[in-house]
């Protein structure tokens, strides 16, 4: 029932930006938590930013400052800005619902992306 479809990923060098973008179908942004994690080869998921369907967000601390998220209502998309990117951000990104108000820890998101990729170079 829901789709998700992650886009904006792409080369960029250090220093620079990119704005990640979920749509959404299947479901209405508003009303549930969603997130953006990564993901690097051999390693566990990382959750990066969540938006609480509260209207809270939160970021782990290594990209605090620097990457924003968003929902867009009139578009059902949930956005992710990256500015001063850094090589350790390279990853594939991947958006997520979790079907419920609050945001749960990762492993009980219900609904993921195909991932966009993003790579950071020096």
């Amino acid at each position: 029932q829901v789709e998700l479809v992650e886009s904006g990923g792409g080369p960029v060098q250090a220093g620079g930006s990119l704005r990640l973008s979920c749509a959404a179908s299947g479901l209405t942004i508003r009303y549930y938590c969603m997130g953006w994690f990564r993901q690097v080869p051999g390693k566990e998921r990382e959750g990066v930013a969540t938006f609480a369907g509260a209207g809270d967000t939160a970021y782990v601390d290594s990209v605090k400052g620097r990457f924003t998220i968003s929902k867009d209502e009139a578009k059902n998309t949930l956005d992710l800005q990256m500015d001063d990117l850094k090589p350790e951000d390279t990853a594939m990104y991947y958006c997520a619902a979790a079907g419920d108000f609050w945001c749960p820890q990762v492993d009980k998101y219900k609904d993921w992306g195909q991932g966009t990729q993003v790579t950071v170079s020096s």
